[in-house]
């Protein structure tokens, strides 16, 4: 059994993985997501990620897809998880970001869709700089003290503007961000090494990033301009062909022939063991493919093998 991680001070114990939502209701349909969510329970996993905006972008969506599948998919089984939703992308009444009447009516809407009376983490999807700190951090203490949020989370904050929200709620006596989720992969590395890691660190911020696998260019399964029509994401792992992307799957490639383990895990392993995360974030539109990236929950990558792929970028 892997030992789970406190996700900083937010309460909340996880495995080293935190199943991504964002496929659910569009590129997994109803079926394939509750084979996904029935396997992820199966091999121990008990924490789940989504967001009201998932999945606004397919033709013919309005967001709310993929909470409206977990919701019905927890009423079916009765499995006892704990969901992290985000608010600030999907508009309320003909508006988004953080403003309070935003968040209070969207947490709302949430909480019906998932069919459940707490969310246990509410993440502010992007930072607003349009809405004061104060405001947003009040929105999100008046939802903890009403119990219908566990702890809050920030998605995409910069070192500065994380440290000045915690400030914010400091000083007034506020809950505060206790998890971020940032993007952050073996090819994505400058948003948040450095100040961000290092803050997250001092402050006991549990960190669960997203994009682990570069939008599924660090899968190996594109590695021709001919394998972007694979799926629906491939034109964005495309992006990662440019620069040094060969190079880091080489590498990788290296440790998959060392250890046995797929490219997958592999990614996913090297991103468990570094300072200050917790549980990095992965979506699957099937249980085979799920098991491919629960597999790093079974990898421990030697010292030589972390600064062979972190060299692997320069």
């Amino acid at each position: 059994m892997t030992a789970k991680r406190a996700l900083g001070a937010s309460g909340i114990t996880t495995v080293p993985l935190m199943l991504g939502g964002n496929v659910f209701g569009w590129t997994a349909d109803e079926a394939a997501s509750f084979a996904v969510l029935d396997r992820f329970v199966e091999r121990g996993g008990t924490l789940i990620d989504t967001a009201d905006v998932y999945s606004a972008w397919a033709p013919g969506h309005r967001g709310g897809e993929s909470e409206t599948v977990i919701g019905a998919w927890l009423r079916r089984s009765g499995a006892r998880v704990q969901v992290a939703t985000k608010v600030g992308k999907l508009a309320v009444d003909g508006k988004d970001g953080l403003r309070p009447e935003v968040i209070a009516k969207a947490c709302d809407a949430s909480l019906k869709r998932l069919g459940v009376e707490r969310i246990d983490l509410y993440f502010a999807h992007a930072d607003d700089a349009n809405v004061p700190l104060a405001d947003t951090m009040g929105a999100f203490d008046a939802l903890v003290k009403a119990g219908k949020v566990g702890a809050v989370g920030a998605s995409n904050y910069s070192a500065e503007r994380l440290g000045e929200a915690l400030a914010a709620s400091d000083g007034d006596g506020l809950a505060r961000f206790s998890v971020l989720q940032p993007e952050y992969n073996l090819l994505s590395r400058g948003e948040y090494e450095g100040a961000l890691q290092a803050l997250c660190v001092a402050e006991n911020i549990g960190v669960v990033p997203y994009f682990g696998l570069a939008s599924g260019y660090l899968s190996g399964k594109y590695r021709t301009a001919a394998d972007l029509a694979k799926s629906a994401r491939g034109q964005k792992a495309g992006g990662y062909m440019k620069g040094r992307g060969p190079e880091v799957l080489a590498a990788m490639d290296a440790v998959a022939a060392e250890t046995g383990a797929g490219l997958p895990a592999i990614a996913l392993a090297w991103l468990a063991a570094k300072p200050g995360i917790t549980a990095p974030i992965a979506s699957a539109t099937s249980a085979e493919q799920l098991d491919d990236v629960m597999a790093s929950l079974d990898l421990s990558l030697t010292p030589e093998q972390m600064a062979r792929l972190d060299d692997a970028l320069n």
